[in-house]
């Protein structure tokens, strides 16, 4: 009986030290590519105020048809920039959440160790 034991612990412990170290690999991607969209969020932000600016200058200067065109095409911008922010939300979101399981699981291991 105590040989199982002894190689049920072993088992579990090999799992607990893949199942780290894959976790953690992940964490690392997974904050690296919210440092990455963050930045690039942060960087582009200002278009959008920028190209509003613009087309309220150049209305004076078009026909309605042209005006309504421009207006439709800035409320897509907008609701690009909407879809990035909540992107970068999302993938905040997901690097918390997998740092809660990552740390739940490793708990799990632990409590079936002892």
């Amino acid at each position: 009986m105590g040989l199982f034991r002894n190689n049920t612990k072993k088992i579990v412990q090999e799992f607990k030290n893949k199942s780290e170290y894959y976790s953690n690999d992940l964490s690392k991607e997974i904050k690296e590519s919210l440092e990455d969209l963050k930045s690039d969020f942060e960087e582009n932000n200002d278009v959008i105020p920028e190209f509003l600016e613009f087309v309220s200058e150049l209305k004076t200067k078009l026909n309605t048809v042209e005006v309504k065109k421009l207006e439709e095409f800035s409320s897509k911008l907008r609701k690009v920039n909407r879809c990035a922010k909540n992107g970068v939300e999302a993938l905040r979101e997901l690097s918390l959440n997998h740092r809660k399981v990552t740390t739940q699981t490793l708990r799990l291991y632990e409590e079936f160790e002892y």
